[in-house]
């Protein structure tokens, strides 16, 4: 009787660190040097409001693409994601949608058919 009570105990004990453990993040922080990239690539924006962006990008040798955004004035990593024109990047809940030289970022917390945060991006060329 006692070993199956010392038995249930420790199943319950490593049933709540198993428990913490699922909810708790225990990864380390990423570091671009992780990352095996191909290229970068730095472009600078112009958008309709009059805002410049600096947006960079990356290509990696796994064929993923980042884009680093700011964003409220925060840079945010963007990862492509599947588009049907052009290339679509996602951090949380922002889109920054590349189409040949313009862009615009969207925030889908404001709804499907809301207008893009900032529009009418366009490279500047030099």
């Amino acid at each position: 009787m006692i070993r199956r009570a010392v038995t249930l105990a420790a199943a319950v004990v490593l049933t709540s660190i198993t428990s913490i453990t699922a909810s708790t993040s225990w990864a380390a922080p990423l570091r671009l040097a992780e990352i095996q990239t191909k290229n970068r690539l730095m472009q600078k924006y112009t958008c309709a409001t009059g805002r410049i962006l600096q947006v960079t990008y990356w290509n990696t040798a796994n064929g993923q693409s980042f884009a680093l955004v700011p964003v409220k004035g925060k840079q945010l990593l963007f990862v492509d994601t599947v588009a049907a024109s052009g290339v679509r990047y996602q951090a949380g809940s922002y889109v920054w949608w590349t189409k040949g030289p313009r862009a615009d970022l969207y925030d889908t917390m404001q709804g499907e058919n809301a207008p893009p945060i900032l529009s009418d991006c366009v490279t500047i060329v030099r």
